[in-house]
């Protein structure tokens, strides 16, 4: 098996290159975050993440999470590898000074997620969750609540979980029904049962503190009646030191496809007499507050489809380089050739190679975005930024997601039987990658919400003015390069298919749902191929810049240069055919009698 290496040199171009990182250090509170700092915070976690959390990728794959009585045991040196995580400070990257944290920008801890969860998927899914968690407390918690649980969750000396799923729901949480009865001391006692929560149980740390939506009594029904409460495995004393145990208990953890060293435990809540938590903000807002966990964790899973994606590439590249199978097309001679030299292997490793740049390039955009959205001083600037940052969510999740799945099984392709068999590891991608477009809500539900709540509720403004931004950057580049020519002709095409969806959106959604509808997994793809070739387009025009000026590494540049045209010809020519897909594609599926399927 081949090692992952963090892929340091493409993450310092797209910060400095692309100049992501001189617009944040315009905001008055990241003026420190150089690029001398921010080098070196990414080299540390390129160390960890291939020092310590790789080599036990395979081990949590092939031993799993053990359940026994309500316990979890996690694999071989998972709980030294998080004590090592959280002891060198990489739980509290990102969190709140006030409480502990390290306040990083979230441009700069995307990019470091994107290394844990290349390195490690299934250990990363447990820092993340206890990231929403703690950013669902500070936003709407009470002091006490804040004093309580922040500093120990920052740390990393606890963890947190999101607890959203019943059986009878699914992700329909109007349904849900865990009750919480309200006791004459302010607290609450909770009764339900909760399923598919990642990292309920385990062995890591010595508490875990749940997130759970609830109903009150005589709470409105449907979503509007649902409440957020804090309640942790094991209760506190007066003194905040550990006492006894919460009516908590891990009744079994799934069996699964993938992400086998994360368990996903199904909690009981109740069952001797009430587990006890405490509210939230206020009562029958639960779910307004558990969307800043969901939005926040539904970034990070985009982030984990970079990271599984960029594995999965760079395991299909070791492999093809060393493989020798079949002589070179159009090369004279019977002499064995590399299978990197052949074409559709090319092709494929360019695919892959590809849509990893542009999403790890968009991502960061949109990270940068979250960071002006919530720092720049001027409030015009932090709504347009906000704006832009929901429109791009469901997106960020929905099509990176996508791509890591279709990315992972062209690994696999590109090992040909051998990536069939486990010992390759290409195998082990694919089956983790699967439930990244399943779990916080799934590619369908992101795209509902991007035809309905980001684009129909505002007819369209946020994406039109993204579609102006689209314009303007294509109109930078140069319309006399030949090298850039075939760019900016596709992404003028691509855009404008991009515009004729948005179009049909907000002119068709209020009368005809149904169909704009069937077309909206379509247009989450499409936003995502045009996005993604905007990004690549800047990157090709500023390649291009380097290489005319002879400012050195000419590989990577030419390299770029090659990346952002196979892109232009292989995804964004694919825009047109999707836009009428949206457009014109929805009368047969919804003319089909439900007997016929």
């Amino acid at each position: 098996m081949s090692d992952y290496i963090a892929p340091l040199r493409d993450m310092q171009f797209v910060l400095r290159e692309l100049q992501l990182l001189d617009t944040l250090n315009q905001l008055p509170n990241q003026q420190d975050m150089n690029a001398e700092l921010v080098d070196a915070i990414l080299n540390e976690a390129a160390r960890f993440a291939q020092g310590v959390l790789a080599p036990l990728n395979v081990i949590g794959d092939r031993q799993g999470a053990k359940w026994q009585d309500g316990d979890v045991r996690t694999a071989d040196g998972w709980r030294e590898a998080y004590g090592k995580f959280a002891d060198n400070g990489w739980n509290a990257l990102s969190c709140p000074a006030d409480f502990g944290g390290q306040g990083a920008p979230r441009l700069l801890s995307a990019l470091v997620e994107e290394m844990w969860n290349a390195a490690n998927v299934a250990f990363g899914l447990c820092p993340m969750l206890t990231r929403g968690a703690i950013e669902a407390i500070e936003l709407r918690g009470s002091e006490e609540l804040k004093q309580t649980w922040l500093p120990k969750l920052v740390s990393g000396e606890w963890t947190g979980t999101m607890n959203l799923t019943e059986p009878q729901a699914g992700s329909d949480l109007a349904a849900v029904r865990t009750r919480a009865e309200p006791q004459a001391d302010g607290s609450y006692r909770v009764f339900g049962q909760k399923i598919f929560i990642t990292y309920g149980e385990h062995d890591l740390t010595d508490n875990i503190v749940h997130l759970v939506l609830a109903r009150v009594p005589g709470a409105p029904d449907g979503v509007k009646g649902i409440s957020l409460f804090v309640v942790p495995k094991v209760l506190l004393n007066t003194d905040g030191s550990l006492g006894e145990r919460n009516d908590v208990r891990c009744v079994s953890i799934e069996h699964k496809l993938g992400i086998h060293g994360s368990p996903t435990a199904v909690l009981a809540f109740g069952d001797q007499g009430g587990a006890s938590g405490w509210l939230v903000g206020e009562e029958n807002r639960g779910l307004e507050y558990m969307f800043i966990m969901m939005n926040a964790a539904r970034f990070s899973v985009g982030i984990e489809g970079i990271g599984l994606a960029e594995r999965a590439y760079q395991r299909a590249v070791a492999y093809a380089r060393l493989r020798i199978q079949g002589t070179e097309i159009g090369v004279p001679g019977r002499e064995k050739a590399a299978i990197i030299r052949h074409p559709d292997v090319r092709r494929l490793l360019m695919s892959m190679r590809s849509r990893v740049e542009a999403m790890r390039a968009l991502a960061c955009e949109v990270a940068l975005a979250t960071d002006l959205a919530h720092s720049h001083p001027s409030e015009a600037v932090r709504r347009e930024r906000q704006a832009f940052v929901e429109l791009m969510i469901p997106v960020i999740k929905g099509w990176c997601t996508e791509n890591a799945v279709d990315i992972a099984s062209l690994g696999v392709q590109v090992h040909g039987g051998m990536g069939f068999i486990e010992e390759t590891g290409a195998a082990q991608h694919l089956r983790d990658a699967r439930i990244t477009p399943i779990y916080e809500g799934t590619t369908g539900i992101q795209a509902l919400d991007l035809i309905g709540r980001k684009i129909a509720r505002d007819r369209g403004a946020a994406a039109f003015a993204l579609i102006a931004r689209l314009r303007e950057a294509r109109l930078a580049l140069p319309d006399d390069d030949p090298q850039l020519a075939a760019i900016r002709h596709r992404l003028f095409s691509a855009i404008n298919a991009l515009d004729d969806a948005v179009n049909y959106v907000v002119n068709h959604y209020d009368d005809q749902a149904r169909q704009v509808a069937l077309g909206s997994v379509p247009l989450l793809e499409l936003f995502g191929i045009v996005t993604g070739g905007w990004q690549l387009a800047r990157s090709a025009q500023v390649a291009r810049e380097r290489l005319s000026g002879n400012d050195g590494d000419a590989a990577f540049y030419r390299a770029k240069l090659c990346t952002a045209q196979f892109y232009a010809g292989h995804f964004l020519t694919r825009a047109p055919g999707l836009a009428q897909a949206i457009v014109e594609g929805g009368d047969a599926a919804l003319a089909m009698e439900d007997f016929a399927f």
